[in-house]
């Protein structure tokens, strides 16, 4: 299938031909503010879908408004009928266009003007009205406030809040794209005349801003995201994709002693912690038990042993692990246990416990295997 996008460089075009070739699609025209009438009046002869999402939302005038949303659709249509090309058209419109304002006035005409083009010449017309749109790619400091606030946030730069209490209806770029697809698929969202991207998410501005806080703070304090709400998985996503080039790794603090380190690496209150532990040749750790805590443990590099004793027995269980054998170890509650390296080389395990740790509840009881 051959495939026009106008707007081809900007934020959703950019994500939507990204993923149409990730599917397969190899005929994509890509128009965009560089190219000429004559390139689109090739791509109109015999392109058999529109993607139309070129337009203006941040002119320096305000009649710019009109002949973005409103005049290209006009110059695309007639280069479309002139070659008879009855290609199903989609357009990106707005929620706005139920506003009275110079913005929502011109993506209203270019809406009537293409559904009256579409019963003119028997097209299918996909009309879809976008609340915000938030994810990767998208241009901060321009007309994304969660794109600005992720920028800022993430390159340590102020920001300002007006309102914190500002409702948000919000879309994410990855399933704007996906029902792009299915519209192109032939299976729109569709309810009367217009299209619909799902799911739509209703938030205040100061919870986003409070989560994006939320997810920098992670690097200092090491608690992930809980990315089992949809939306703070979405917007955490997006958060990471504004961080400085020279900013995507940080430092862990590593406690270290003769017997080699032993460093958190991530927690939350509902998965546990995930710690690295490196013991040195020789080195025995641990030797203690929980009521309730349990832990798995996994040797990536070195070769050891892991010993278990139940409390009230004095029979010595013991597990022999190594990095060329990946194997997870569960130490169950009740059990004394310890690690010890038997290789020449360091041993690296890395260590899953159930809960964060706490200092005011342990949960751990010192005793010998």
């Amino acid at each position: 299938m051959k495939i026009l996008v106008t707007g081809s460089k900007g934020f959703i075009g950019k994500n939507l031909i990204v993923e149409l070739k990730n599917q397969g699609y190899k005929e994509i025209y890509e128009y965009d503010i560089d190219s000429s009438l004559e390139d689109l009046g090739k791509y109109t002869s015999d392109c058999e879908f529109v993607f139309h999402l070129a337009g203006v939302n941040r002119p320096k005038d305000e009649k710019e408004f009109i002949e973005g949303n409103f005049g290209f659709t006009s110059t695309l249509l007639d280069s479309l009928r002139k070659h008879n090309n009855k290609s199903t058209i989609m357009l990106s419109s707005s929620i706005q266009a139920e506003l009275n304002n110079p913005y929502g006035i011109s993506k209203k005409k270019g809406e009537e003007l293409l559904f009256s083009y579409g019963k003119e010449v028997n097209s299918k017309i996909l009309v879809y009205r976008f609340p915000n749109v938030f994810g990767k790619w998208c241009k901060p400091n321009y007309n994304s406030a969660v794109a600005t606030f992720s920028f800022n946030i993430a390159n340590e730069l102020p920001i300002t809040i007006n309102d914190p209490n500002v409702d948000m209806s919000l879309i994410y770029i990855d399933d704007l794209v996906n029902e792009l697809i299915n519209g192109l698929k032939g299976n729109p969202n569709k309810k009367g005349d217009y299209c619909n991207v799902e799911p739509v998410y209703k938030v205040k501005l100061g919870q986003i801003v409070d989560l994006l806080y939320s997810f920098k703070e992670s690097r200092l304090n090491k608690e992930i995201p809980d990315t089992k709400d949809p939306f703070t998985k979405k917007l955490y996503a997006n958060y990471l994709s504004y961080l400085p080039k020279d900013k995507f790794s940080y430092e862990l603090k590593m406690n270290v002693d003769n017997r080699g380190s032993f460093t958190e690496f991530l927690k939350s209150d509902d998965r546990g912690q995930v710690s690295i532990n490196i013991s040195k040749p020789g080195i025995v750790k641990g030797n203690h038990w929980h009521h309730t805590k349990n832990e798995k443990f996994l040797v990536v590099s070195g070769t050891g042993v892991i010993r278990f004793r139940k409390i009230d027995e004095t029979e010595v269980i013991e597990y022999f692990v190594s990095g060329n054998k990946l194997e997870v170890v569960d130490i169950p509650p009740g059990y004394t246990h310890n690690i010890e390296n038997l290789g020449n080389t360091d041993m690296v395990t890395v260590m899953w416990a159930n809960e964060k740790f706490d200092p005011e509840k342990l949960d751990t009881y010192f005793v010998e295997v």
